[in-house]
């Protein structure tokens, strides 16, 4: 059904699907989920840097989903910038109907940030660990700009990045399938 302004959401999908991005991985420690807290992951294409001066971040979270609530009480994030190698982390985390959080985490190698306490993806091209500066409504989704506390390069693997291109994780090598 076309919007107010003549673009039907299948039609602006369709043109989005053209614009190749990095695909992250955000993450978060909810310390009020149980006795022992809980990491929250989430598979997240709307990543970018906004400025180098304060260094901030934005990522794009949809309204009413675990992480936009959690990032509603809790300033402390990260991300992880996957690797073509880290396809199957990147399908998990964004599945609807997928496992608990839990159990994603307690098979996905990572470590704890200093800075955020998020879980890190071990093998990433690279980690940032961020403190909610603002949330901005965006139609159906928040614009969380972080300031960025700190960054990391664990990546060392020859391997580049996963980006998501037409519907589906593509990489830079092998003609990008």
């Amino acid at each position: 059904m076309p919007h107010a302004e003549g673009v039907s959401e299948d039609e602006f999908r369709a043109a989005m699907a053209r614009l190749a991005a990095g695909v992250v991985l955000v993450t978060a420690f909810d310390p009020d989920d149980g006795p022992e807290g809980a990491d929250v992951g989430m598979t997240a294409s709307a990543f970018m840097s906004v400025s180098l001066e304060p260094p901030l971040v934005m990522v794009s979270v949809r309204d009413g989903s675990r992480m936009d609530e959690l990032l509603e009480r809790r300033p402390y994030w990260a991300t992880s910038l996957l690797t073509e190698s880290q396809r199957q982390t990147a399908g998990r985390f964004a599945m609807k109907g997928r496992l608990s959080d839990r159990l994603l985490f307690r098979e996905l190698p990572h470590t704890r940030g200093e800075a955020s306490g998020a879980p890190l993806v071990d093998g990433a091209l690279a980690t940032v660990e961020c403190c909610t500066e603002q949330r901005v409504r965006a139609g159906d989704h928040t614009l969380v700009i972080g300031r960025v506390l700190s960054t990391g390069l664990p990546h060392v693997a020859d391997t580049g990045p996963l980006l998501y291109y037409r519907g589906h994780y593509r990489s830079l090598s092998n003609g990008g399938s």
